[in-house]
């Protein structure tokens, strides 16, 4: 982990020096005006992230639950649900979301009042390329460091069945399955959801863009749908799984660690050619 570090590290060094030699960009500056202007008590509080955090799952998640209880009957989209005859009951959905709520009342909140003071705000809002390329930066490592968790998670089988288990109740996820999580692997994904951004150097506010598209890809990879807009089908080569390569996770627990991106599992040889399963529970109905 520490020479990953070290060259990510060098990596950004090289790439800001780099972008040294062109033009100053702050296009974001005056909304990071605006914001210091007129919402500073808020975005200095450290209970602020927790709330961006739990409002983005909520907000993405939502549509695909709608589409969750609508099914069938809405044949355009419900044609591209990866597993058609598995639908998750709005008991298991509700159940999905109130743990998330507990979660986040009962551990999320009273961790963060304990141990994460309140945050720094620089008068300088980051460039465009500063955000796009940390924040990149910041997904990459959190890909790395929960594969490797996950992987450990999945070979032990105290640690699985008392840890991540629980997140393996569905064989089909859903939208608010993406949170459905034990404490433990909760506060580990929050620890590196905070450590990562101060390692990095990161602005606040590609820490609060990160934390909300981290979010979404998450419920994505959870949605059960294969839809044609997806990142997955949207970035090219491959390089995102997506609720393809989550649901066949799900299916055969030990494939498609990665969370985000394909490259780990691929080295390691955990890859699963997740469109042949799909394939094959269509064509069985």
């Amino acid at each position: 982990m520490t020479s990953f570090l070290s060259r990510a590290n060098i990596f950004k060094q090289h790439l800001e020096f780099l972008h040294s030699q062109a033009p100053s960009d702050r296009l974001l500056q005056p909304l990071w005006d605006h914001l210091l202007s007129n919402h500073l008590p808020l975005i200095t509080s450290p209970f602020f992230p927790v709330l961006l955090a739990f409002s983005s799952y909520f907000f993405c998640s939502l549509p695909f639950a709608a589409l969750d209880l609508l099914g069938s009957r809405v044949p355009m989209f419900h044609r591209y649900k990866i597993q058609p005859a598995r639908r998750p009951t709005p008991s298991a959905m509700g159940q999905s979301f109130l743990r998330s709520v507990y979660n986040h009342l009962i551990f999320v909140l009273p961790a963060v009042a304990l141990f994460i003071p309140p945050t720094a705000v620089p008068q300088e809002a980051p460039s465009v390329y500063e955000l796009l390329v940390d924040g990149l930066a910041v997904l990459l490592l959190f890909d790395t460091q929960y594969f490797i968790w996950h992987v450990v998670h999945h070979k032990h089988l105290q640690l699985y069945r008392w840890v991540h288990a629980i997140h393996h109740e569905y064989i089909s996820p859903f939208s608010w399955s993406a949170e459905q999580l034990s404490i433990p692997e909760l506060m580990a994904v929050g620890f590196w959801g905070n450590l990562d951004p101060v390692l990095l150097g990161c602005h606040p506010l590609t820490t609060w863009c990160v934390t909300v598209f981290s979010i979404w890809m998450s419920v994505e990879d959870h949605i059960g749908y294969d839809l044609p807009w997806t990142l997955n089908r949207v970035v090219p080569f491959g390089l995102l799984g997506g609720a393809p390569a989550h649901d066949m996770h799900h299916q055969k627990p030990g494939c498609n660690f990665a969370p985000f991106f394909r490259h780990w599992d691929r080295i390691f040889g955990t890859a699963a050619p997740f469109s042949l399963l799909c394939f094959s529970l269509r064509g069985n109905l």
